[in-house]
Parts: C-alpha cells; structure tokens; sequence
C-alpha cells in the first residue's frame, strides 16, 4: 500500500521554526548554519546580538537568564511565525576555572542562572504552544562534564549536570503530547567558549579523549539536528555523548 504524503516522515529540518538560544556563536551558530542549509527557519535568542548571519536569520536580543526578556522574545517569535517546532537550549558560559574553597557564590549563581535556568525559561515559554499543535523537539546542550565533573569548574559541571536531569525529566512529562526532549553532552568543542577556560585547564581535558582532538560545531550541529528532526521519534529523555570515545555510558 502506498505511503500517503501527510504520513511520511519529514526528513531532516525544511520548513521547521527552529528557536536556537546562543545562535550567535558556538554550537548555536553552528546549528542556526545547518538550518539554513537544510531550508528550515531558524530564530536566534542571543544576548549579544552580534548577528553574523544579517538578514538571513531573525534574531531577537534576548537574556535567557531573565524571565520578561524570554517572555518578550518567546511573544515576538510566536507572533511573527505562529508556531515554533524546535528549541535548542545553546547558550551557556563556563565560568571561572577555581577550586570550590575559591569560587565566589556571584560566580555560581551567574552559571546556573544561564545554563539551567535559562534552559527551563526558553522551554517553559514555549510549551504550550509545541503541546497545543502536539509537535516539537527539545534539544538541550548539556555537557560531558555534567556527567563526569571537571575539577575547578564545579559550577559548570554542577550547572550542566542539572541540565541532564532535567532533560530527563521534561521528555517523561511529555510523551503524550508529541514533544520529545534530548540532550547532547558535548566534550571540548572548538568555539569561542574555550577561551574562558586557562590553559591549563583546557590540556588536561583534551588529554582525557581518545579521539586525540577536540569535536568540531558542525560536528556537534549534526547530531542535534537529527535530535530536532522527525527521523528522532523513539528517543526522548535520553543523553548523547559527543565526547570523542571519553563518556562511553
């Protein structure tokens, strides 16, 4: 019998609204360049509003870590394109690199504000809407050190770690609505992001993976975008390693 069009499965990300948070950089913009090449419809929420892809790509001035500017942004995107099918949680920072005896609570507090917080800010204001048209991926980039720890980064580890959990929890809250959450868990990924962390710091991670090298964003952007796509339709909850052979669990 043949497949009838309306039931075939959507490959890859043409046509989807995708909300990328930190799309200016790193892995976000990484992932907002596989949109474009993929013909999806990709919305930057980035704080610094350095907009490298000019008029290509709509990009809302956006501090994920305050609930009035997602609020603003998650408004203004909804308003302007009516749906959004896909939210990858992108932005993040890594904090200072200091032992925990050391490490100054405005520190803390600042990490966990825009790695998790900002993750449960960006999803919160768009889940109605994803559970209302019974659609949506979730993708939030976590880390390997949420699952591992690395020694004088306890806020990001510690940050990310949360991230994992509540990744977990979203994808079981919603599996009877059509929105499935994941997250990747990256190792040291070549961004600007590695230039918050000393040396020092940096050597000793990259002598913890077996590939010898550190991941690449398009690397990193591939494997979120099968996350955001239909092709992912039984993996929801779950954690994906992008770690170079050194998270094998």
């Amino acid at each position: 019998m043949e497949t009838r069009k309306e039931d075939r499965v959507r490959l890859g990300l043409q046509g989807r609204v995708a909300v990328v948070t930190g799309g200016e950089g790193g892995i976000g913009r990484a992932f907002v360049q596989r949109c474009i090449s993929e013909e999806a419809i990709p919305v930057i929420w980035d704080i610094g509003g350095t907009q490298h892809f000019g008029d290509r790509v709509r990009s809302i001035a956006c501090n994920v870590s305050d609930p009035d500017s997602v609020s603003n942004a998650a408004r203004e995107t909804l308003e302007h394109y009516g749906r959004v099918d896909i939210l990858v949680n992108a932005a993040g920072i890594t904090g200072p690199s200091l032992p925990v005896a050391d490490y100054p609570l405005d520190a803390w507090e600042k990490v966990f504000a825009v790695n998790m917080t900002g993750a449960f800010l960006c999803t919160k204001a768009l889940l109605d809407s994803m559970k209302d048209q019974r659609y949506g991926r979730i993708v939030n980039v976590a880390s390997v050190a949420g699952k591992e720890g690395n020694p004088n980064q306890s806020a990001y580890s510690a940050s990310k770690a949360a991230l994992i959990a509540f990744t977990k929890s979203l994808g079981k809250e919603l599996v009877d609505f059509g929105v499935l959450a994941n997250c990747v868990a990256p190792t040291i990924i070549k961004t600007e992001l590695l230039e918050q962390i000393g040396q020092a710091q940096l050597d000793a991670m990259l002598d913890k993976i077996p590939l010898g090298r550190a991941g690449m964003p398009e690397e990193a952007a591939a494997a979120i975008a099968w996350l955001a796509s239909d092709e992912c339709s039984f993996s929801t909850g779950a954690v994906f390693d992008l770690s170079g052979g050194r998270a094998t669990y």
